[in-house]
């Protein structure tokens, strides 16, 4: 049976006109404010207002890029990507794991809650050298150090997802008979999806503090090893260069996270 394709009002046409006008603006503006402020800092720059040593200015910054690539910038950029993403994984996997143990037993729950809590307030960079005692100067050591800042934060942020789920839903589930299994399964984790990404948004940029702060201690490699070398040599077109850098890839990774949870959220819409 043929079926007329489905004629769009007049009102819904200017509706989505005007969503359209409204996204564009935006990303009009965000691009002007970036042109602005290199052109301002460019500008500030060449007649001297600020310190080109100190500040640099986007025409150095450009320059040393370019001796970076003959010196290999991206085999930094994928050894900072590379830590962080092992790091982000682990910790997103790990955390989530604990949290379904946590909400499963609530006796665990209760004797784990001060050491949580004591565990998220700790500093984890004061354990860096302990961390690389344990497991050695190099990679492993970054990795680790990305996993502990960003694995109580999961637990915490799921713990109290699964925790805030509709209860007169789990209720009614339990009236049928559905097991724990069934109403986590079920109930409890598809109605946290939005709360396991919104962690993980979080999880991606404390992923990469965690292994800038290793790189800045046992690396010979990646954008913090950049930094730290190009502050000990007086190079600051190098790490302001490297701080661009770090600032696009989180953008990067941010985005894919966002990418994965439309993909997702599609997924279950269906």
């Amino acid at each position: 049976m043929y079926n007329e394709p489905q004629t769009i009002s007049k009102e819904r046409q200017l509706y989505l006109k005007r969503q359209k006008r409204g996204k564009q603006k935006v990303l009009f503006w965000q691009i002007a404010i970036l042109v602005l402020f290199l052109a301002v800092w460019e500008i500030a720059g060449q007649l001297g207002w600020i310190d080109t040593f100190i500040l640099s200015q986007p025409s150095r910054i450009l320059h040393t890029y370019a001796n970076l690539t003959q010196n290999g910038i991206l085999e930094h950029i994928g050894v900072t990507v590379y830590e962080t993403l092992v790091g982000f994984v682990l910790g997103a996997a790990l955390g989530t794991l604990l949290a379904i143990v946590l909400w499963w037993s609530g006796f665990i729950s209760k004797v784990s809650e001060p050491y949580l809590v004591v565990l998220n307030s700790l500093p984890k960079i004061a354990l860096g050298p302990v961390i690389i005692i344990w497991v050695g100067a190099g990679t492993s050591a970054i990795i680790v150090m990305a996993l502990a800042i960003s694995l109580i934060v999961t637990v915490l942020e799921m713990l109290n997802g699964f925790r805030s789920t509709n209860r007169e839903h789990i209720k009614m589930a339990r009236t049928f008979g559905a097991s724990k299994h069934q109403i986590f399964t079920k109930i409890v984790f598809p109605g946290n999806i939005k709360t396991l990404f919104n962690s993980l948004k979080i999880n991606i940029g404390l992923s990469l503090v965690g292994v800038i702060a290793g790189e800045f201690l046992v690396s010979k490699a990646g954008l913090g090893y950049l930094i730290v070398y190009g502050g000990q040599v007086f190079k600051l077109d190098l790490v302001m260069g490297s701080v661009i850098i770090l600032s696009v890839v989180a953008a990067l990774m941010y985005e894919a996270v966002v990418l994965l949870e439309k993909a997702v959220t599609r997924h279950y819409g269906r």
